[in-house]
């Protein structure tokens, strides 16, 4: 069953193209969405388990601009890294490659959602190109420390589980649509049960669209291991963190310690939401980062 989303219309009148180019001997595929000739590329990265489509409300808001949108390797519709590790340091030398295979043009934005900001901020540190970062639901402080981090280490067991099992029962224990909804109605803050029948059946469609077990295992270790207050003090471009004062991975009082540790950021906390800001309040965020890019460029 397909539930219709509520940011379908403004997605269409979107223009979109989809692209395959090869990185690190792998093929990535990508979504382009808007006007290529836009003066401003802003590139997606997406979080643990996610594909592009996550972030498709929040381009449903961005008209105007041009947004290039990868599927992380291994996941959704890209071919697994042959070559690297799925973990922190194997996609940031994925995305510094993608982003110099599809070489944008005028002002660079670099943008990652949760575990993709591990990666944005990781890559940006060590060298990536780019003019503006914007971290949204940016993973602050170790996972396992969160308000929720019971939560957490329930989960790390789960990944420890599937690891322990043979290869074909710990690939359907990682699929298992039971474990995947229970992640998502603990994640989803939203009252409206339209929007809460929409995530839940966006996390059906597409939070089981991985390649094999090892991918999803090598990410899952990475994204409790790492995060971004390893890289902050390295990222001296203007950034923006759109951070939830109910998420239940990262608390907010360690959002603010992460804004101190960039050279030059702005933090803005969206109340009444948790980790998915990217499915309930996209427009919110959204008009931040067009207010942050407008005062960027006049600056």
């Amino acid at each position: 069953m397909i539930v219709p989303s509520p940011y379908d219309a403004q997605l269409a009148r979107i223009p979109v193209s989809v692209h395959t180019v090869p990185v690190l001997g792998t093929d990535t595929r990508y979504w382009e969405y808007g006007d290529p000739a836009a003066t401003t590329t802003i590139v997606m990265v997406h979080g643990f388990r996610g594909d592009h489509h996550g972030l498709e409300p929040v381009v449903a808001q961005l008209a105007g601009y041009r947004i290039l949108s990868p599927d992380l390797p291994g996941f959704g519709e890209s071919a697994a890294l042959t070559t690297l590790g799925h973990d922190v340091p194997g996609y940031s030398e994925w995305l510094r490659g993608f982003v110099s295979a599809v070489a944008p043009t005028g002002r660079t934005v670099i943008l990652g959602h949760s575990f993709g900001s591990i990666i944005v901020a990781s890559a940006v540190a060590g060298g990536l190109p780019a003019d503006v970062v914007v971290l949204v639901n940016p993973i602050a402080a170790p996972a396992l420390s969160g308000p929720r981090g019971i939560l957490t280490r329930l989960a790390v067991f789960y990944y420890w589980s599937a690891a322990a099992l043979p290869e074909r029962l710990g690939f359907a224990l990682l699929r298992n649509r039971v474990i995947v909804r229970v992640m998502s109605i603990a994640m989803a803050k939203t009252r409206d049960p339209a929007l809460r029948r929409w995530i839940h059946n966006q996390h059906d469609r597409y939070f089981s669209a991985f390649s094999d077990r090892r991918v999803v295992l090598e990410a899952f270790r990475a994204s409790v291991g790492s995060d971004v207050s390893e890289f902050a003090a390295r990222i001296p471009q203007r950034t923006l963190l759109i951070a939830a004062d109910k998420d239940d991975i990262t608390p907010v009082e360690a959002q603010y310690r992460l804004h101190a540790l960039f050279p030059d950021a702005r933090l803005y906390v969206i109340p009444n939401v948790g980790h998915l800001i990217h499915y309930e309040v996209p427009a919110e965020a959204a008009e931040q980062l067009r207010r942050f890019l407008d005062e960027a460029a006049s600056a």
